[in-house]
């Protein structure tokens, strides 16, 4: 097993060294005494190949870096072996890097493991970004749109997808700086290990309760609720053992959760998640047509363009439509699987998908928005889907309703196992955290994976409305970790600032702020609810 030379001893004419092209992301820090590679945005790394110095001849061969000449290295054109560039995976430092003994029969490096997971292009990086985001949440912001008005509405979605968006550049920036692949890890580097446990925990309550739900909205969907007929009642004329909501339940899980959520790389979700963009793209336009056909016949009303403060309950509405808005982009502990799988990993690369991904979510968020609202109005649920089990005044109600169901619930199947895997790896970080990749393990993979599917489908059985829970958790958990942790580790971090957005500083603060004042305000608003629904 080879180790690692150290600084100034590095052998940079080795032929086993595959030379890569860095991103111009990298730059060159001249003004200490041991010149050291920074990312422009100055963090620190690579400092041993930028150190060689000009005691190397010239005839040391073609692959010395030691006399490259200054301007190359500050134009990022200097090369660094291809395992230095890969992230590194949980549990091993950059110091901790061991090649394959003798080509044979030796362990593989974690350079090595995360060199084989990135096959991924942005392509299929953006579509399980996105799918990410678009849950189930998508259906509250008709009615978040109803309580804000149209222009409120609309500016609200586009602040809280650039938001977000500067918020995952930075994970990927520090991601990057710090070599590590988990939403957990991140965080320990900046601000110790309690921070990474409560992170850990924020994932772990945050994905945990969206499961759940999205089992419980399964339930609703395909077996009925206590105010809407289910498909399979309505299909076969009455109830029956089809129409079970356990049977019904269980046997998605088996057959479709199960399998999907099995896969080891979020890569391997790719598809999935194209069609659950897919599906959501259905949703929208169908409603949107729908809406130009009511338009047509003269049937929308006239939309409102302020929110409006005439009583305590549209006041109070307000302020709980606040925690939705800021949750509705949350996909940042997904970032990390999902960036370490990027094939040619750079953060240029990671920002792209970031942005296109942002781009994606606003278009269908706004008019997802902006559509259901049109059909209706003031009548809009806090869960739209619930309006699609009405007669909608235009031919066809019946056969577009269901198709929008059916899609809506192949939506949530298919978003899922994307959920899923962010969970089972912070599981497994918690319980396991010195063991190999859990990818490399297979007992334990299939153990955590078996654990958590039963888990969740008792906590669906058991809990039949976790609404009231499932709201508080998600004016913390999700404002945390979509916010206040890639904020914090921004402050916390000690390497030099560049002027790029996702570096600084006063945005970072605001960005807490802003998470703290919002997590105050919507567990304030559902505890006075409780209460005051408790007391009439």
């Amino acid at each position: 097993m080879q180790t690692p030379s150290p600084i100034g001893s590095l052998e940079t004419t080795s032929k086993d060294h595959k030379w890569v092209e860095l991103q111009a992301y990298d730059t060159v820090d001249l003004s200490s005494p041991l010149p050291q590679l920074l990312g422009d945005h100055g963090g620190v790394g690579h400092a041993h190949y930028a150190s060689q110095s000009t005691d190397s001849s010239p005839g040391d061969g073609e692959d010395s870096r030691a006399s490259l000449p200054t301007q190359e290295l500050e134009l990022g054109r200097h090369k660094l072996p291809a395992d230095e560039h890969p992230l590194l995976v949980r549990g091993s430092l950059a110091s901790d890097a061991v090649d394959v003994e003798g080509g044979q029969g030796g362990r593989q490096s974690e350079r090595e493991y995360g060199a084989e997971l990135a096959t991924a292009d942005v392509g299929s990086a953006v579509f399980n970004l996105a799918t990410t985001i678009i849950g189930a949440g998508i259906m509250a912001l008709p009615a978040a749109m109803r309580v804000l008005g149209m222009p409120l509405g609309l500016f609200a979605i586009v602040l809280m997808g650039i938001l977000s968006e500067i918020s995952i550049e930075m994970l990927v920036h520090y991601l990057t700086l710090a070599k590590v692949w988990t939403f957990g890890d991140l965080v320990g580097e900046s601000m110790g290990w309690a921070a990474r446990v409560v992170a850990q925990l924020c994932i772990v309550i945050n994905n945990a309760g969206v499961l759940i739900v999205y089992l419980i909205i399964m339930g609703d969907v395909l077996s009925g609720s206590e105010n809407h007929v289910g498909l399979f009642e309505g299909w076969a004329g009455g109830a029956g053992w089809w129409s079970d909501r356990k049977l019904i339940v269980l046997i998605t899980m088996i057959f479709v959760l199960a399998p999907l959520s099995s896969l080891r790389k979020i890569d391997s979700l790719k598809f999935t998640s194209a069609a659950s963009v897919a599906l959501a793209v259905l949703f929208v336009v169908l409603s949107c047509g729908i809406a130009l056909a009511k338009l047509a016949a003269g049937n929308l009303q006239i939309p409102r363009m302020l929110p409006s403060f005439a009583s305590k309950r549209a006041v109070l509405e307000l302020l709980t439509v606040i925690p939705i808005m800021s949750n509705a982009f949350v996909c940042h502990f997904n970032v990390p699987p999902i960036y370490l799988e990027l094939h040619d990993r750079s953060p240029a690369k990671m920002f792209k998908v970031g942005r296109i991904t942002a781009i994606l979510c606003v278009l269908v968020y706004s008019a997802t928005a902006l559509s259901g609202y049109l059909l209706f109005g003031e009548l809009t649920n806090s869960d739209v889907l619930a309006n699609f089990d009405t007669d909608l005044g235009i031919p066809f109600s019946n056969v577009l309703n269901n198709t929008i169901r059916i899609g809506y619930v192949l939506h949530l199947m298919l978003v899922f196992p994307v959920i899923h895997f962010s969970l089972r790896q912070t599981i497994d970080a918690i319980l396991f955290p010195r063991a190999p990749p859990l990818p490399e393990s297979k007992y334990r993979f299939f153990i955590v994976t078996l654990a958590l599917l039963t888990l969740i489908f008792i906590g669906s059985t058991l809990i039949p409305n976790i609404w009231v829970a499932f709201e508080f958790t998600g004016a913390t958990t999700g404002l945390s970790l979509g916010f206040i942790f890639p904020a914090l580790v921004v402050i916390r971090s000690k390497l030099k600032r560049g002027k790029h957005v996702h570096e600084s500083l006063p945005l970072a603060w605001a960005m807490v702020v802003m998470g703290v004042i919002i997590s105050f305000v919507g567990i304030g608003t559902q505890v006075y609810n409780l209460v005051s629904s408790e007391g009439s």
